[in-house]
């Protein structure tokens, strides 16, 4: 890491706490602003949990939109193993620990966190809700946790950077035309982000099929059935996709280089900005290079690949399987996150995601391995069942689970997490698993999907 930008402070809301982020090359972005009309929210239903958000954005969606978000696949098997396996961790707790007060503060790439979370890059945030990444990244500032800007949203790098000054990262798929892939880096680093997350489990583009039965590809093709799907959603039509029309114009991929960007409902003129599938380490070497802030890479389930990167300068990794949403049948985070973390976690930082929706999850998944954990479709189901509001009330509702379990287990903060207190149907630690597998000892089965999301 080869050096550092960053906002100002950010003060949690309710807290008095300051958000402390790296002084070195300190830049002064806007604090957020917007009239009162962008600030009002619909009343928040009660987040009770996970699902009670997952329903309401079912609800208040297309299904297109919903199942886009919430779907995985093929046949949708890492999908449902997703969850299987963290289901399959269990807790030993430990009692009489006589802690009154718990501590989720978490120190991580140069940034102290209020929770060991951070949102998790989503194309569709846009679309959830007016403005919908803004509002998730407002809602992550005043949480104290970073929030991953997706290179596909319809919001600008420029403007999410002038509009919070929170922790803002952007995660990036290399352009076929690898200079237009550097312009787009170097207009992050001139607003102040100072994390780049680039996503490398993209060798081919995924099969997912309900995408295309509910004529919600991309890009989106005007169809009879999919505009009969926004018909039914009046609210969404209304409140999100023209209002956004009336005040912005079609929504577009807002980080596209300005020659290049087109309509969501429009097809990418130039090969020059297709994505480049053909990725190698070599490329991830050039960008090291080009990038003067931290390097994340994204879509990690190999300890070889996970050493390849510590070799070629990240900074840090993020165990994942894509949410389920890219290679059926790969393998889950929870399956190879502690053999990861037992070879690279003394070189690098390690990160997690897919499948969670539990703060108890979280927990789960630092005690295997990761550092902090990476959440998507639970904070995308907030945003769509009341935008920044909603965004905030599934930070906290995850926050306050981890509190909880934390307290249930018998830990006064993050950095006691163990891996001790776990127990599973299969060894943990280093090559535990591939010797599981090898002896035939690893019998997770599979199911059919049942329609739950996972992220």
């Amino acid at each position: 890491m080869s050096s550092n930008v960053a906002t100002d402070d950010l003060t949690i809301l309710g807290s008095g706490q300051p958000l402390d982020l790296p002084n070195e090359g300190r830049k002064n972005l806007a604090t957020p602003g917007g009239d009162q009309s962008e600030k009002a929210e619909a009343k928040l239903p009660h987040a009770l949990n996970y699902y009670s958000l997952r329903d309401t954005a079912r609800r208040r969606l297309p299904r297109g939109l919903f199942e886009y978000i919430d779907r995985g696949a093929e046949d949708e098997t890492s999908l449902v193993n997703n969850r299987r396996s963290l289901d399959n961790v269990r807790f030993q707790p430990r009692v009489l620990a006589g802690i009154t007060s718990r501590s989720q503060q978490t120190e991580l790439l140069g940034y102290t966190l209020k929770h060991p979370l951070i949102v998790a890059p989503t194309a569709a945030a846009g679309l959830v809700w007016h403005k919908g990444e803004l509002g998730l990244a407002r809602a992550a500032a005043a949480a104290g946790i970073p929030f991953c800007a997706a290179m596909e949203s319809i919001i600008s790098i420029e403007e999410l950077a002038a509009a919070t000054n929170g922790a803002i990262w952007l995660q990036l798929y290399v352009w076929r035309d690898h200079a237009l892939t550097h312009e787009l880096i170097g207009r992050a680093w001139s607003v102040g982000i100072e994390t780049l997350v680039v996503t490398v489990d993209m060798a081919a583009i995924p099969k997912r099929e309900y995408n295309s039965n509910n004529a919600f590809d991309v890009p989106i093709i005007p169809s009879l059935k999919g505009c009969w799907d926004i018909v039914r959603h009046p609210k969404w039509l209304f409140c999100v996709l023209l209002r956004h029309m009336l005040t912005e114009g079609m929504p577009i991929h807002a980080n596209y280089p300005t020659r290049f960007r087109r309509s969501i409902f429009t097809s990418r003129s130039s090969g020059r900005i297709g994505f480049d599938l053909s990725l190698s380490w070599r490329d991830i070497g050039e960008l090291r290079k080009r990038w003067p802030g931290r390097l994340v890479l994204k879509g990690i389930l190999d300890v070889e690949d996970a050493r390849r990167a510590a070799e070629v300068g990240a900074d840090a990794i993020v165990v994942s399987n894509h949410g389920g949403r890219n290679l059926d049948s790969a393998v889950s985070p929870v399956d190879v996150l502690p053999e990861i973390a037992d070879d690279v976690g003394g070189r690098m930082v390690v990160l997690a995601d897919s499948g969670v929706r539990r703060g108890s999850d979280v927990v789960k998944l630092l005690a295997l391995g990761a550092r902090a954990v990476l959440v998507g479709r639970a904070f995308l189901y907030g945003a769509a069942s009341g935008g920044e509001a909603g965004a905030q009330s599934a930070i906290a509702m995850i926050g306050d689970e981890i509190d909880r379990t934390m307290a249930l287990v018998g830990f006064r903060g993050v950095g006691e997490i163990k891996r001790s207190v776990l127990r599973t149907d299969f060894p943990l630690g280093r090559h535990a698993y591939h010797d599981a597998l090898a002896s035939g000892e690893e019998t997770n089965k599979r199911e059919s999907p049942s329609g739950d999301a996972n992220d």
